[in-house]
C-alpha cells in the first residue's frame, strides 16, 4: 500500500488573483524561482498547452490537459529530468473575499 499526500496552503489573496498567478504563464517568475523558456501555443492555460520552464537549476515541462475555470482547476502533466513524472491536479477553492485554499494532489 502506498502513501498519498495531497499538500495545501491558505492564501492571503483572492480565488482570481492565486487563480492568475497559475494560469498566466509569465507571473511565475514573480512568485517561482523559474522562468517560462517557451509556451506552445502562447496565451493563459489552455488544454494540450506545452510549456517550457527553466529554473531550480534544471529545466522542466508543463503539458497542459484540461483547465477548469469556473471550478479553479488545472491539471498538468510535468515532465523533469531523468524521466519523473507526475500529473497534479491544482485546485483553488475560495474562503473568503480576501483568501483562498490551494490544493495540490
Amino acid at each position: 500500500m502506498g502513501l498519498s499526500v495531497c499538500p495545501f496552503a491558505i492564501v492571503a489573496a483572492p480565488v482570481e488573483v492565486v487563480w492568475a498567478n497559475l494560469t498566466e504563464w509569465e507571473r511565475y517568475r514573480e512568485w517561482a524561482d523559474v522562468r517560462v523558456k517557451r509556451v506552445e501555443p502562447e496565451g493563459p492555460a489552455a488544454a494540450g498547452q506545452t510549456v517550457h520552464f527553466t529554473g531550480m537549476g534544471l529545466g522542466f515541462t508543463f503539458k497542459v490537459e484540461a483547465v477548469d475555470t469556473a471550478r479553479h482547476q488545472l491539471d498538468v502533466h510535468v515532465f523533469f529530468p531523468l524521466g519523473l513524472q507526475e500529473k497534479p491536479r491544482i485546485v483553488c477553492t475560495p474562503i473568503d473575499a480576501t483568501s483562498c485554499r490551494v490544493q495540490y494532489h
